[in-house]
């Protein structure tokens, strides 16, 4: 997606050589007219996969998951939450997974209340590093007996494993941009 790419490029900030700091549009302060363009994208590449809910991790996730969900004519965005909560109950799908931006792990939830059976499932995430977010949530549309469409991801590291592993799975992963290397604090993107 070149407007991605070109914004990732101009205004995006590497941090070392692992770090692709976009939250100046994508998750902390959003552009929202991106967001809904990258919705539209994703919509593009999976509307024949007949989508019924996407699913993404808080919180990061959510603003282009619904951008996608919008772009499907307003399909449910269920996101998994991190962390104990007492408004979830206990009757939930859990997978635990590593952030590599945050360096820990979390155990997320999701309702099975949300997620049934039979369901087809797009997951949505704004980064992929490990692949270790994305991992988790399929083990959970998997307990859950719904179906796997696919996964879309905003910005994909293509330094790390995550991508390759996840398309190794057999994954119909769809990357609207993939950085390929960061060098003097700028980031590149492949073409």
């Amino acid at each position: 997606m070149e407007s991605l790419k070109r914004k990732i490029e101009t205004e995006g900030v590497g941090v070392g050589t692992e770090v692709v700091k976009v939250d100046m549009f994508l998750n902390h302060k959003i552009d929202v007219q991106l967001a809904v363009e990258m919705g539209q994208a994703f919509h593009e590449a999976f509307k024949d996969d007949q989508v019924d809910a996407i699913l993404t991790v808080e919180a990061s996730g959510i603003i282009t998951g619904m951008t996608t969900a919008m772009a499907f004519g307003n399909i449910p965005v269920i996101f998994a939450k991190k962390g104990e909560r007492r408004n979830i109950g206990n009757d939930v799908y859990t997978a635990e997974v590593y952030s590599f931006t945050h360096q820990k792990s979390n155990i997320i939830r999701v309702s099975r209340n949300y997620l049934k059976a039979g369901m087809r499932v797009l997951i949505i995430d704004d980064f992929l590093a490990n692949g270790a977010a994305i991992n988790g949530l399929i083990s959970i549309v998997e307990e859950a007996g719904a179906t796997l469409v696919g996964a879309g991801v905003c910005i994909e590291k293509g330094w790390q494993p995550g991508g390759d592993h996840l398309r190794g799975k057999g994954v119909k992963l769809v990357s609207l941009a993939i950085c390929d290397r960061i060098e003097d604090g700028k980031i590149i993107c492949r073409d």
